[in-house]
């Protein structure tokens, strides 16, 4: 195995993945790419609103991205696991290459409605049923020295949550200027940086297993896999269960900032990038470690933070507190979701590696529509106050039962690390 390449300058000790050129081709691709995404994003929901004003139309483009993917996903992790991963990614990026042409075409010649955003966007969730798996599994390829996977991980949420906090302030100042079809021409454009890159890449072949049996059948393996492996059942869970409760608040971010904290827009901007703000600085934080050792205390730490950050955003009606806590919050679900990642990467074997990534996919993405409705039928019931208090108890519950069960995860995955060369092999015994 290659030695990392480790500086005694902590910001290149951060960097360390980037070691490796075929990493440092996907970063640089893809922050260009998802910076593009981002401001489709804004582009998208803007155009909605401006088209109908309503925000149940809102709620079910955004329900249209995600249902085909959450349907798709164990058939996509079965593909991503029986295939050249590099090629599905060539597709796949290609593919929402023309999606994001076609947005801008219909909406530059003026013919754009809410029948052809339904089509376009079912047809983005489609695509991304089989990349966010696939880009999720490929990462390990693209890492010579497999001691630097965490930091590979951490480093593309801290690239995620830039893109984050770029793309929507460059979306909206395109979106002012030129309009919403710019704003899709040029996620379009940006889709070349990361097909470049994947064409620009050197790769050793990945040794795929001969075909045998059905799509069932190899689902059903990838089930029984995860829910016989006690770490990969435990964080998929914790996951589903934060992912549900938890990360939906952002749904309900309008209502503080106008109703609680007595403010606009702008304050409703403030919140989201105060989250960003914190993600990104929990991303980087991740990158600064060494090693996955000791990400397990991470994540019940990092869970219960996001907890008891949305009970106390919940009591809090002072902006500044706020954004605090939101930066804690932040902070605390970014750790929590790369931490997890990181772990799930590291101890699953290879040929398994697609479908348990849908299975991590499913629970993050997955459960966001159902998150969604239940935050705002809580929010209906109780208040959004309440609601969010509710969800922060169930987060943090979730935290402490995810710490009860660390003794017996460490002793599953000690064998794995030590096997790996991670810690001594008498460290096992």
């Amino acid at each position: 195995m290659k030695p990392s390449v480790v500086n005694k300058h902590p910001a290149a000790f951060m960097l360390r993945a980037f070691s490796s050129r075929n990493y440092r081709l996907f970063f640089c691709g893809q922050i260009v790419s998802l910076s593009g995404s981002w401001i489709t994003t804004t582009a998208t929901a803007w155009l909605v609103y401006r088209l109908t004003g309503s925000a149940f139309l809102l709620g079910l483009v955004g329900f249209s991205t995600q249902l085909p993917a959450l349907l798709l996903l164990p058939f996509a992790g079965y593909v991503v696991d029986r295939k050249n991963r590099h090629r599905i990614l060539l597709l796949t990026q290609t593919l929402s290459m023309l999606q994001s042409f076609a947005l801008a075409a219909l909406t530059l010649t003026h013919q754009i409605n809410v029948p052809w955003l339904l089509a376009l966007c079912a047809f983005q969730g489609m695509i991304n049923a089989f990349d966010m798996p696939c880009r999720q599994a490929f990462i390990v390829e693209l890492v010579e020295n497999k001691t630097d996977l965490g930091n590979a991980i951490a480093l593309n949420s801290s690239m995620f949550n830039a893109a984050r906090l770029a793309g929507p302030a460059i979306g909206g100042l395109i979106i002012t200027t030129v309009g919403e079809g710019w704003c899709f021409l040029i996620d379009g454009v940006s889709y070349g940086a990361v097909i470049a890159a994947l064409t620009a890449m050197r790769l050793k072949p990945r040794a795929i297993p001969p075909k045998t049996g059905s799509f069932p059948a190899h689902f059903g393996e990838g089930w029984k896999y995860a829910i016989a492996s006690k770490p990969i059942l435990s964080i998929i869970s914790l996951l589903a269960l934060m992912n549900l409760f938890g990360v939906s608040y952002t749904v309900l971010l309008p209502v503080f900032a106008g109703s609680v904290l007595k403010g606009g827009p702008h304050t409703l901007g403030f919140l989201m990038s105060a989250i960003g703000a914190g993600a990104l600085l929990g991303a980087l934080w991740l990158a600064s470690r060494q090693s996955v050792l000791g990400l397990g205390r991470v994540i019940a730490f990092a869970s219960a933070v996001f907890g008891t950050a949305l009970i106390t955003f919940s009591l809090s009606k002072i902006l500044w507190l706020s954004l605090v806590i939101l930066v804690a919050g932040g902070a605390g679900v970014m750790l929590q979701m790369a931490s997890c990642n990181t772990i799930l990467q590291t101890i699953v074997d290879d040929d398994k590696r697609g479908r348990i990534m849908s299975l991590y996919v499913m629970a993050v993405v997955g459960t966001a529509p159902f998150g969604s409705l239940l935050a705002g039928f809580l929010s209906d019931r109780i208040g959004a106050p309440n609601a969010l208090f509710f969800c922060g108890v169930i987060c943090l519950s979730g935290a402490f039962w995810f710490y009860r069960q660390l003794p017996g995860i460490r002793k599953v995955v000690r064998p794995i690390y030590a096997n790996l060369g991670i810690i001594p092999a008498e460290v096992t015994a």
